[in-house]
């Protein structure tokens, strides 16, 4: 038998006090949650401070839940607390993060996306034992409407304002006039976005998921560019139906269930002197590095939706942090690409690159 090791005891209480601030965390997500559904942060925004019951007045909510909703934000330094008025304020420098739809910090949409991560969890730790997925039908709207939402603030703020113009040659083909396929276009946002600036250019967007279809189809109707811009259910890693000049995918080949297949139909569908622009999570292919808040919620996304959607229909099962810059190099290698360049940016999140046969 072998010895036990000796407990550092003061190392014990300082997990206990990470632990108890980690499980503090989880619960103050859940009340952001109900804070961002119920447009409490957005009212403190645009109202101003508010005891509980004007807050209830405003928003037609019931007093006792929102005091104990406001107590928690006043714990958790979101809201500040002035006992003497017994109103309640959203610091200025709180807005853009909770209350600015669409906005470059706004954390609704993940606070969205997450509630809805966690609905099929019986089913995910079913997969721990018995191995499988759990496939995409299986979520409900709030992971699709908060994935939504999240990304908008990539195409809102990104897309057109840093991305495009750190590719010269992808952003001139725009300008002129080019044929644009969006593979894992999801509700279409990213070619709306594109379509309205780059209106000489033709777009078609692609998605497994039907669902994102009919949504991004309707959308783009809204935004009056259906002339030229379409969305069509269709499953890339089998080829896709045309060739084109500019082949994108935002956040798309991680969660793939076949990402080589799907880069090799890419290369593929590619005119000549075409690009595919890549957009994919910043990672590192050691584990060692991926470490700290943002390591921790990418693999914690990749349990709840990335991975086990891939490995529901038995796919690579890559994982949100699957796709590091070095795996990619060796997809494209084999799919038939000539070089990727990383395009420098500064963005904890992502990474971009522009791929050329």
């Amino acid at each position: 038998m072998s010895a036990q090791a000796a407990v550092d005891h003061a190392k014990v209480e300082e997990f206990v006090h990470k632990a108890m601030g980690d499980a503090s965390a989880a619960l103050l997500t859940i009340m952001c949650s109900i804070g961002d559904r119920l447009g409490l942060f957005k009212d403190l925004a645009a109202q101003g401070p508010a005891t509980s019951a004007e807050l209830a007045a405003r928003l037609g909510i019931n007093e006792r839940y929102g005091r104990e909703w406001l107590g928690a934000m006043a714990s958790a330094g979101y809201v500040t607390y002035d006992p003497a008025t017994r109103k309640f304020t959203l610091p200025p420098e709180h807005v853009p993060v909770l209350a600015q739809e669409n906005g470059p910090f706004f954390f609704g949409g993940i606070y969205q996306m997450l509630s809805g991560m966690v609905g099929p969890l019986d089913q995910i730790a079913q997969c721990f034992k018995q191995g499988g997925g759990v496939s995409q039908a299986a979520y409900n709207d709030n992971m699709w409407d908060g994935l939504e939402r999240f990304t908008a603030g990539w195409f809102e703020n990104l897309l057109l304002q840093q991305w495009i113009p750190a590719m010269p040659a992808v952003e001139q083909k725009l300008a002129n006039g080019c044929s644009v396929a969006d593979v894992g276009c999801g509700r279409g946002r990213a070619l709306i976005k594109l379509a309205q600036a780059y209106p000489k250019s033709r777009y078609i967007g692609y998605d497994v998921f039907a669902p994102t279809i009919t949504r991004a189809t309707a959308y783009a109707d809204i935004a009056g560019v259906s002339d030229r811009v379409k969305f069509k259910q269709w499953d890339v890693a089998r080829g896709l139906p045309e060739k084109y000049d500019i082949i994108t995918t935002f956040d798309v080949v991680h969660d793939a269930v076949d990402p080589l297949g799907l880069i090799r139909s890419i290369r593929q569908a590619l005119n000549p002197g075409g690009r595919y622009v890549c957009l994919d999570i910043n990672c590192s292919d050691r584990l060692e590095e991926n470490a700290g808040p943002l390591a921790t919620l990418f693999q914690g996304v990749s349990i709840l939706y990335c991975m086990t959607t891939s490995l529901a229909h038995n796919g690579a099962g890559l994982g949100t942090v699957g796709l590091p810059e070095s795996k990619l190099r060796e997809f494209a290698t084999q799919a038939g690409f000539a070089d990727v360049r990383r395009v420098p940016l500064e963005n904890p999140f992502n990474n971009l690159y522009e791929v050329t046969p």
